[in-house]
């Protein structure tokens, strides 16, 4: 029996699954973070392990991989040639690296026009209409991820030692932070010189849990980041009867406090993207078979 893994890979996990060539799922399995930008041999780790995982949740031995097709949804893959260098360092017959906005969009709108916006240790934002999608962002943590989690708790940080030096006046949030370090910059610094995306984005919680209260440093963190967010939804050119699905991590969190135009746009994802990189595995592969 033929088969083929669909696999979403982010910068906190990566997840697979294995299916029949009719799409219907029957194995699951998960790994590590999954960034092919920060780090190519991890993500290739992570990817292999998660798909062993599904192999395994479906009962099967992990030899037949060499004969299973996968697409992959990975963060990262937009950029110069690390999908093709992931894709050689894999065991699967063949393999398509794609963007995780891709495998997400098709996960959450099936064949319909719209627009998905991940949210979660990073962003990317992608729209779709007539059968012609379009991407921004998605360039990674350094110069893009605008509105996510990894840069929220990053500004969190920096807003923490600001108020430390009296820059700004220090509040719940940025006491919660500093206490973290034992309220010592320097640990805050040497922390930060190492620091991935998903090391910044663990702190991220912390600002959604101390605006309700109205803790002025979560508020002005959160605006900043809607506002992000939304120049990023206003340049996809929405149009009347387009979808708009959030996803990732935050997007729970951001939907409310998005402005009255946006939110007349959302709807629920009819699928996740791991769904979406099956979807896609099938269809890619099954008309290969076909071509055959």
């Amino acid at each position: 029996m033929r088969l083929v893994l669909g696999i979403d890979g982010g910068g906190t996990n990566c997840r697979a699954a294995l299916a029949t060539m009719a799409g219907v799922v029957i194995g699951r399995g998960a790994g590590g973070p999954a960034n092919i930008m920060t780090d190519l041999e991890g993500t290739r780790d992570s990817v292999i392990e998660a798909a062993r995982n599904a192999f395994s949740d479906a009962g099967a031995d992990f030899a037949g991989a060499a004969e299973t097709d996968a697409v992959l949804g990975l963060a990262g893959a937009n950029v110069a040639d690390l999908g093709d260098r992931l894709t050689a360092m894999l065991p699967f017959r063949e393999s398509a690296c794609e963007s995780d906005a891709l495998i997400a969009l098709h996960g959450a709108l099936g064949e319909h026009d719209g627009a998905i916006a991940i949210i979660g240790t990073g962003s990317v934002f992608m729209v779709r209409h007539d059968g012609q999608s379009r991407a921004i962002g998605g360039w990674g943590f350094a110069l893009s991820d605008l509105g996510s989690g990894a840069r929220l708790g990053r500004e969190l940080l920096e807003e923490s030692l600001l108020a430390h030096d009296g820059i700004r006046t220090g509040t719940g949030l940025t006491r919660a932070v500093l206490e973290r370090f034992d309220n010592d910059p320097r640990k805050v610094v040497r922390f930060a010189a190492g620091a991935r995306p998903r090391d910044y984005g663990q702190f991220a919680p912390l600002v959604f849990e101390h605006a309700p209260v109205g803790d002025p440093t979560a508020e002005r963190l959160l605006s900043r980041s809607v506002r992000q967010i939304e120049e990023a939804l206003a340049a996809l050119g929405l149009r009347d009867g387009d979808r708009l699905c959030l996803l990732g991590g935050l997007a729970k969190q951001i939907a409310p406090r998005l402005s009255a135009p946006f939110k007349a746009f959302l709807a629920e994802p009819l699928a996740d993207a791991l769904g979406g990189a099956v979807a896609l595995a099938v269809k890619r592969y099954g008309e290969t078979a076909v071509a055959r």
